[in-house]
This record gives structure tokens, sequence and C-alpha cells, in this order.
């Protein structure tokens, strides 16, 4: 099993920026891609941005150019930094990692962060 905890989330202005954190812990060995998703109240929940173990990453559309995914392997951390935030950003992030190999599978998520864009 793999463990999934998010930190960093919080109430920040439009144009503002903040950093939400997630540790791996558990079998990391599982672990390949590792993202992050977030769920607007009413909305489905969407893929922000991904990355793999070797840190190529994807980044959705809305957030292309403001937001910026990375991985510390070393310490089983996966990083979202976020800038020029929107109301549109609004929403419950949350930490996901996708199996590797022979539990590829499988998914992992975090219990989610808030963060909350407002002025």
């Amino acid at each position: 099993q793999v463990q999934l905890v998010e930190s960093g989330g919080g109430l920040v202005q439009p144009g503002g920026s903040l950093n939400v954190s997630c540790a791996a812990s558990g079998e990391i060995f599982r672990i390949d891609v590792m993202a992050w998703y977030r769920q607007a109240p009413g909305k489905e929940r969407e893929l922000v941005a991904e990355i793999t173990r070797r840190g190529r990453t994807n980044l959705a559309d809305a957030v292309m150019g403001r937001f910026t995914i990375s991985r510390d392997n070393a310490k089983n951390t996966v990083t979202l930094q976020m800038s020029s935030l929107k109301y549109g950003d609004t929403a419950v992030y949350y930490c996901h990692a996708a199996g590797y190999g022979y539990y590829r599978g499988l998914r992992y998520w975090g219990k989610g962060t808030l963060v909350s864009v407002f002025s």
C-alpha cells in the first residue's frame, strides 16, 4: 500500500502564489507517474499536472504557464508550484500516484488539500 499526504493548501488572493506538496510513503517502489488533480464544487475531478519518475511533465491547458510540477525521488515528494492564481483555481487539490509495472493498474489518492482563491 502507498500513502499520500498533501500539505500547503490555504487562502490566497488572485494573482498570488502558493505551493502544495505531497509526501509518499509505504510501498513507494510501486509508484511511476505522480500527479495533481483538483475538484471544484459541483465539478468533476480534473487533472492539473503530472510527472513521471524521470521528470517528464504534462500540464493542463488551464494552468499552462502558471503552474509547475516537480518531483524529488530521493525525498519521495511531488510539489505543485502555483502562481498567477485565479478564482477558477479554487478547488480541493489531490495528490495521485499510478502504479508501475506489475502494479500499473493501481491508483493511490491523498485526502486532498483546499486551495481557496479570493479577494
